[in-house]
Formats: structure tokens, C-alpha cells, sequence
């Protein structure tokens, strides 16, 4: 078994309704996101590939659009921009296109925190 990674950075606007800090989570902020994408399977014989990473690119090319320097409290089906939230929309956005979609990670690398989402595989 294989897991295959390619990244892709985006940068996006949002508020957040928080209890802690409450005042200036409302104000609108921005980050500086890295979200990972791995797929898992067993290389095609043919190809020796899980999956080209082209294709993989192509397919992270309507998230990355979707999300780079966006309002992401306007973003459809995101919800409220929690790192969980961003994770579950990438899969979402991916899973159609990426056979053996393993794990979606979210990076904001400048505050070392990051978020997984493992879903079932496609």
C-alpha cells in the first residue's frame, strides 16, 4: 500500500463567532493556508502510478480556485471557516475525481496548527 501527498497553498478571509476573544473574532482576519491531499491505493501495473500527479493537480485546481482569496464566510457549503469546516470541503470537492482519497489536511503553518479529516475512500 501507497500513500501519495501533494499540496496546495491558498489565502482567504473570515470571521468566526467565538466565546473566547469574542470581540475581535468577529472582525474580519485572513490566513495563510497549506492544505494537503494524500491518496492511498496499490500503483496501477500499467502505469506504476496510484495516481498521476497531474491529474491530482488538475483536480485540487477547482479547490485551490475556490478558496484562494475568498470571503470564506461566503464560500457555498463551508459552513462557518473552522480549519474541520475547510478540511470536510476540500474532500468534498475532491472525492468525486480522487479514486482512493485518503486524508485532508489543513495547514496554517505561521501558528502550527493543522486539522485531518479522514474520510472514507472513494
Amino acid at each position: 500500500m501507497f500513500e501519495l501527498s501533494k499540496d496546495f497553498r491558498f489565502d482567504a478571509a473570515h470571521t468566526l463567532k467565538r466565546s473566547i476573544d469574542a470581540d475581535s473574532s468577529r472582525r474580519i482576519h485572513g490566513h495563510s493556508y497549506r492544505a494537503q491531499v494524500v491518496v492511498r491505493g496499490i500503483p496501477d501495473p500499467a502505469t506504476g502510478m496510484i495516481m498521476d500527479l497531474g491529474a491530482l493537480d488538475a483536480a485540487m485546481a477547482s479547490a485551490r480556485d475556490g478558496l484562494d482569496h475568498r470571503f470564506l464566510d461566503e464560500v457555498v457549503d463551508l459552513g462557518p471557516a473552522t480549519m474541520e469546516n475547510l478540511a470536510l470541503w476540500v474532500w468534498r470537492t475532491l472525492e468525486p475525481h480522487c479514486k482512493g482519497l485518503a486524508r485532508v489536511v489543513i495547514y496554517r503553518d505561521a501558528s502550527g496548527e493543522s486539522c485531518a479529516y479522514f474520510g472514507e475512500p472513494a
